[in-house]
């Protein structure tokens, strides 16, 4: 890989695996237009690396807390908020885990095309934009339970269509619940944490046994960019989310689906 091709792929990793409009599309998007060269495992891990040091970073204080009052609910089997935050991110990690294990073969085989991705992309987006425009927004985050964490887990089990959007897909649901938008944009930040590590994980003892050489400064770059980037969007989107809505990534993600649709078909 070429330097700029690093920098460009680490910073949209970073911007994209929180904003609701695919981080996977779009690092499939530059090999498949550019014909730029596969970025290859090693870096998948670097970014998946880098997204995860932002993510944990910004949350720090929320993360202590929950672990904390996890492992005291398993002693002392007293619930707090925090507590049955840290069992209902567990739960709705489960429904995608399972997706994953048993369906990443075929949507890697067969899903990871233009045309999937398009239509992926204007399809959910629509959602997003509908949930939040007619959805209620009266509910907290210590209104979450078993059915409405299970419903947002399912639905994070779509984000494997590559195009769909993991962080889109999961406040689409949690919005059409009745959650408000901090809420939901919160509670799916918080849920990618177990994902990104058990996708990290996987990659990493790929990598290991794969017996890759690394080029070891683009990986270094891959991780403080996508680090970097990330932790500006988590901040940013977390700050305007209220002024602005999720209309404009609507706009985003249909103008994206609609310039795929016309690369497929014309």
């Amino acid at each position: 890989m070429l330097w700029y091709h690093i920098v460009f792929l680490s910073v949209i990793q970073g911007l994209t695996e929180f904003l609701p409009i695919s981080s996977s599309a779009h690092l499939i998007l530059p090999a498949q237009l550019l014909h730029w060269p596969d970025q290859g495992l090693a870096f998948d891990v670097a970014v998946h690396v880098g997204t995860l040091i932002a993510i944990v970073g910004y949350f720090r204080k929320d993360i202590i807390q929950i672990i904390v009052a996890w492992f005291a609910s398993l002693v002392s089997r007293q619930s707090t908020s925090d507590s049955r935050l840290g069992w209902w991110i567990c739960l709705a990690t489960l429904p995608a885990g399972v997706a994953g294990v048993l369906f990443d073969d075929f949507i890697s085989e067969h899903l990871r095309s233009l045309e999937v991705i398009a239509y992926a992309t204007i399809g959910f987006g629509v959602l997003l934009w509908l949930s939040d425009r007619f959805g209620a927004s009266d509910k907290s985050e210590a209104e979450f339970g078993i059915k409405s964490v299970l419903f947002i887990g399912f639905a994070q089990a779509l984000a494997l269509i590559p195009g769909t959007s993991r962080s889109g897909i999961t406040m689409t649901a949690a919005r059409t619940l009745g959650f408000t938008r901090e809420s939901a944009a919160k509670f799916s930040f918080l849920l990618s944490i177990p994902l990104i590590l058990a996708a990290g994980g996987l990659k990493s003892v790929e990598l290991v046994a794969s017996n890759l050489v690394v080029d070891w400064v683009g990986i270094f770059m891959g991780v403080v960019l996508s680090a970097i980037s990330a932790y500006l969007c988590i901040y940013l989107f977390l700050k305007w989310l209220n002024k602005i809505g999720f209309f404009p990534f609507f706009v985003y993600r249909l103008i994206l689906g609609s310039i795929l649709l016309c690369i497929v078909y014309i």
